[in-house]
């Protein structure tokens, strides 16, 4: 069985060397990878190539890097011969034109128990969205965005302490099972996809914006959206006209005296956030042009004369 792997962040990269693991010794082989142009990082802007390449060079498999599927990846695809395309999070929709020349078509590792969460940011939005329960779906990709028929799921415990890292983590293990078991059952001709059925609910990229806390929501709502965005876009709020990356915050458990939205105060070892109702506990903080250091660190150091308020 001839497989092409197309994908491209960390998460991609992680299914990569763990799929390439799962396939050693079998008759499954992995012939090429596609995986998004290098891009520039850092504050330099230093062309940096994908995860997913820097692993496929690793493990010694062929890479094509493209923005898109255009006629020379098509002519490229063609020459691979392949039997199936396996996608983790390339970063673009496959034109129609490409779905058909892998014999068993293009199948889609996606982070949700679709329809639910079709879009980029499926796990973070189910944190944001404060969900106790999520999964993983292995598809058959169609045109349009994440409706094609599903060939199988892996449901997953969202825990209070989760973040969207932490999260992806465990649905790359869990998923990139299910998808090379679905690679196995295409081969024998044992492998049945449904069509989706239930709500569809979207899921887009986040933003910077998606970052920002706002202090008159609730504090579990505020805890939330804080392990949704880490590691990205961050957690973030302006303190005196100044943007502040925070890690993630968590309700506290503890009886405190009322504190107005937005206004931090000290309570023990802690530092507190008054929230719409009640209040969160700050981990780490990073102050403009600064690096992250633990929240009581910064307390210490911050000027107390008056009122520190979050903005």
């Amino acid at each position: 069985m001839r497989i092409l792997f197309a994908g491209t962040p960390p998460t991609a990269a992680d299914a990569l060397r763990r799929l390439h693991e799962r396939l050693a010794g079998s008759d499954r082989h992995l012939v090429g990878v596609l995986t998004r142009p290098d891009a520039p990082l850092g504050r330099k802007r230093v062309l940096t190539p994908s995860p997913v390449a820097a692993v496929a060079e690793e493990l010694g498999l062929p890479v094509v890097k493209a923005a898109r599927v255009d006629d020379d990846v098509r002519a490229w695809l063609a020459d691979l011969d392949l039997d199936v395309a396996a996608v983790v999070a390339y970063g673009a929709l496959v034109p129609t034109g490409a779905l058909d020349l892998p014999r068993h078509g293009w199948i889609n590792l996606h982070f949700s128990l679709l329809p639910a969460y079709r879009g980029a940011a499926p796990a973070q939005r189910a944190i944001i969205d404060g969900l106790t329960t999520t999964g993983a779906s292995v598809f058959a990709l169609r045109a349009g965005l994440d409706t094609g028929p599903v060939y199988g799921t892996v449901t997953a415990r969202i825990g209070p302490a989760d973040t969207a890292a932490t999260l992806l983590q465990s649905l790359t293990a869990s998923g990139t099972d299910l998808l090379a078991d679905v690679l196995v059952g295409l081969e024998a001709g044992t492998a049945r996809a449904s069509e989706q059925a239930g709500e569809v609910t979207l899921a887009p990229k986040l933003t910077l914006e998606d970052g920002r806390l706002d202090w008159s929501a609730p504090a579990a709502a505020l805890d939330a959206r804080s392990r949704g965005v880490t590691p990205e876009p961050g957690a973030w709020t302006t303190l005196a006209g100044q943007r502040v990356k925070l890690g993630p915050v968590r309700v506290t458990d503890e009886d405190v005296p009322a504190l107005a939205p937005g206004v931090v105060a000290g309570r023990g070892g802690d530092v507190l956030v008054g929230a719409g109702d009640g209040a969160v506990v700050l981990s780490t903080v990073q102050p403009a042009g600064r690096t992250p250091m633990p929240a009581a660190d910064w307390w210490r150091g911050a000027q107390h004369g008056e009122e520190l308020r979050f903005g």
